[in-house]
């Protein structure tokens, strides 16, 4: 790692109560390290698996202090267990190292089909599954919602001007603009696409026809053609060209499927992408829909939960692959995210659903760009709120300014101001203590992004009790709730609002230029403070040490 300025400045923040229950941060004396010696050399295996709990003073790697606060602070301290609700796809519930963690709902009684807690949902053992129908059938994958908007009014404002517009449509009709463009830009791409792939198609049959005048059959398979060599120099490039067509077959094959998937599934304005669960999109109340099976099948492509919950809370003393941020915890999977795009709708119930049955943190780590039903987002969330319940949110993986391009669900207004105090930010930081600190693929923001976490080459959790490498700000939201859960379970005196503050303000602060993300080849580097509200990478440390005062001070008052 390149170190870029002589010193780094970590702020430890402590609050103090007043008004009630409100915080007003007092900023103490900076912390400095002077020439801080950083590594230099690349990590060995088990620093790469470990990283993201490694501190920066102790172990001059940019992770969350972890170790650090589970051997100074939390030791075998015991607390209460905090329910986490993930909202995602299908989870590997029997993974040897979450199994032991996922949520039961002792209340009910499995596979009686009866709603034997009369929540509304028949045979919720462990969590709802919103893609599914009654028969045990599920989605895995479904339209983007661009698609869903261009299939809902094409019929209505295809060919029109704003001026064809009546007033009590052109809210629509913008909403039908923006889907159009996006759903045209994926069209265009996916066209593109498919056009090269027609283009090396065409490419190695015409070499097969040219050298199939000369050779056998036999001769130009790609075990024999590896051997194969003429005295004519042109005829060995047509072999070499053939050869390296041969080896990349798999990958044309492999690549034209993904595209007829976008082109018939994710962009298909003729998908009836709900037909499976039967229920009528459009209306929040007709809630009667989904089953009990949050567990993915062996053959589904529903692989990202398990990834997000490794991340979370892996079973820290299995001696196993790895350690999760907790393990006072247990898993609530919601399962509202098939491959595509999720359903304002899902989202809404999904979000209710895990606060009527005792989450006290929820995770969601998918974004769109547009949505339709952003009042059924937005009630949803403040009721999360009512109840006290903290939402963490990826930032989301675009290199975008989330200033400038709004992400959902969120917790921003029409005015661009925070409407609720419950929900907290989270964008991707990286392992390199130089420009690039910040994940080159995280979305950022001062206004609407709250903190940074580690994103980038996160050694996870992967289906069928397997382990792997993944990158994404989906990595970075768990870890900021399994912190949050630490908090909530030592000190359940602790306000949501209050932990996100204290997740904020004890963050760590580093003074040094970094890459803006950007999708352009161009960097331009800025402070790493502009990038997110607190300027600071989350510390688990730092925020036990601070909430462990503050609650303190709440008990006194």
């Amino acid at each position: 790692m390149k170190f870029l300025k002589p010193f780094l400045i970590i702020f430890l923040s402590c609050c103090c109560i007043i008004a009630c229950t409100s915080l007003k941060s007092t900023i103490v004396k900076p912390i400095i390290v002077p020439n801080l010696t950083l590594k230099k050399s690349k990590l060995t295996i088990p620093q790469w698996r470990n990283w993201i709990h490694k501190d920066i003073v102790q172990d001059t790697i940019p992770g969350i202090s972890l170790d650090k606060a589970y051997n100074e602070l939390i030791k075998e301290k015991l607390g209460d267990t905090i329910i986490v609700a993930l909202l995602d796809n299908r989870i590997d519930s029997e993974h040897e190292e979450i199994k032991d963690y996922i949520w039961v709902n002792n209340k009910e009684i499995p596979n009686n089909g009866i709603d034997d807690d009369k929540n509304g949902y028949t045979d919720d053992v462990n969590g709802w599954n919103f893609l599914g129908n009654g028969k045990g059938e599920n989605v895995d994958r479904a339209n983007f919602e661009a698609t869903r908007i261009v299939r809902k009014y094409k019929d209505v404002f295809e060919s029109k001007e704003i001026e064809d517009i009546p007033q009590q449509l052109k809210k629509e009709f913008d909403l039908y603009r923006k889907a159009k463009r996006i759903y045209d830009d994926y069209l265009n791409l996916t066209e593109k696409r498919i056009a090269s792939l027609d283009s090396f198609d065409k490419r190695k049959k015409d070499l097969y026809n040219d050298l199939s005048k000369i050779y056998h059959d036999s001769l130009l398979s790609e075990k024999s053609i590896a051997k194969l060599l003429s005295k004519d120099s042109i005829i060995n490039i047509k072999i070499a060209s053939y050869r390296y067509y041969l080896k990349h077959s798999g990958w044309s094959s492999s690549t034209r499927e993904v595209q007829s998937r976008y082109l018939d599934i994710y962009l298909g304005l003729n998908s009836k992408e709900r037909s499976v669960i039967g229920d009528n999109v459009d209306n929040i109340e007709d809630a009667d829909y989904g089953n009990g099976n949050i567990t993915a099948s062996k053959t589904s492509s529903h692989d990202h939960a398990i990834k997000v919950a490794g991340i979370l809370a892996a079973n820290r003393v299995n001696g196993l692959g790895i350690k999760g941020v907790s393990n006072i915890l247990k898993i609530m999977p919601v399962c509202t995210s098939p491959s595509g795009d999720e359903q304002d709708k899902d989202i809404a119930l999904g979000i209710k659903y895990a606060v009527n049955n005792g989450a006290k943190i929820i995770i969601i780590t998918f974004t769109k760009y547009i949505v339709q039903r952003e009042d059924w987002l937005m009630d949803a969330i403040n009721y999360a709120s009512s109840k006290d319940v903290l939402i963490v949110l990826s930032a989301g993986n675009s290199a975008k300014d989330s200033d400038l391009e709004i992400t959902y669900p969120n917790d921003i207004n029409e005015q661009n101001n925070e409407y609720v105090n419950n929900v907290i930010v989270v964008g991707g930081s990286s392992s390199s203590l130089n420009e690039e600190l910040v994940a080159d693929f995280s979305n950022y923001g001062k206004r609407n992004v709250d903190i940074f976490a580690p994103a980038k080459s996160i050694y996870t959790t992967l289906r069928n009790n397997e382990y792997g490498y993944e990158s994404g700000t989906s990595m970075s939201a768990p870890i900021v709730a399994g912190i949050a859960s630490l908090i909530r379970s030592y000190y359940p005196n602790l306000s949501a609002s209050e932990v996100k503050q204290i997740i904020m303000e004890s963050g760590v602060s580093y003074d040094i230029m970094v890459n803006k993300p950007s999708t352009s080849k161009e960097k331009k580097l800025v402070p790493f403070s502009s990038l997110s509200k607190s300027g600071k990478i989350v510390n688990a440390y730092n925020a036990l040490v601070l909430a462990a005062e503050v609650s303190k001070k709440k008990k006194r008052n």
